[in-house]
């Protein structure tokens, strides 16, 4: 569940040159125990993790021309960078990049960002997605429930995760669905600085 800022620092965890064109990709760092986020939404506890403000270069996302992510991942951005007052600064993280939030609440959008709020199901904007992100990548940043979304339609391609040395006691877990092994294809497994860094192919069942 990332956010400004962490979009910025966060770049290490996305699946790099493992990814093809035209993807649907989730990417995200998560807790030991599988935790995006903290019982209130916050994503401090990453950012506390030593290492976690240097990215690694090898895995900068590539070709990404859509972000997608949930209210509580965007809200968390724009306050705990407090992107209604220097909205320059969602240029600087978000450059040329359209961002899709889904929500049923208004939300704040700083000046200028290309943000668009939907409000339904992912398999109802899936095509405006697609129509949007052209040729490249679509980024989803979270959260769980979105990401289950994803998966439900047999839209997601990848899934990578960047396992923190850091446990939460409670929080929003990275995927509230039950997933086969055979959903599942393991690409990379490696070391990234104090991470442990999982890729893995979805295999489509339709």
């Amino acid at each position: 569940m990332p956010v400004a800022k962490c979009t910025r620092s966060r770049k290490q965890f996305s699946c790099g040159r493992l990814c093809a064109m035209s993807e649907i990709i989730f990417d995200a760092a998560v807790s030991l125990n599988g935790y995006l986020a903290d019982e209130n939404h916050s994503l401090q506890w990453l950012f506390d993790v030593p290492g976690s403000q240097e990215p690694d270069p090898e895995l900068l996302p590539e070709n990404v021309g859509v972000h997608v992510e949930g209210a509580n991942t965007y809200m968390w951005m724009i306050e705990n960078e407090q992107l209604m007052e220097n909205p320059q600064k969602w240029h600087e993280y978000y450059p040329g990049v359209k961002t899709y939030v889904f929500t049923s609440r208004e939300l704040p959008i700083p000046e200028g960002a290309d943000v668009q709020l939907l409000n339904g199901p992912v398999a109802q904007f899936l095509p405006v997605i697609r129509d949007s992100a052209g040729e490249k990548n679509v980024w989803v940043l979270g959260g769980g429930e979105l990401l289950g979304q994803f998966l439900d339609v047999d839209a997601l391609d990848v899934l990578a995760l960047t396992i923190a040395p850091a446990a939460l006691s409670s929080g929003a877990p990275v995927l509230p669905r039950t997933i086969s092994s055979e959903s599942l294809e393991l690409v990379e497994a490696r070391q990234a600085g104090p991470f442990a860094r999982l890729v893995y192919r979805v295999n489509k069942s339709r």
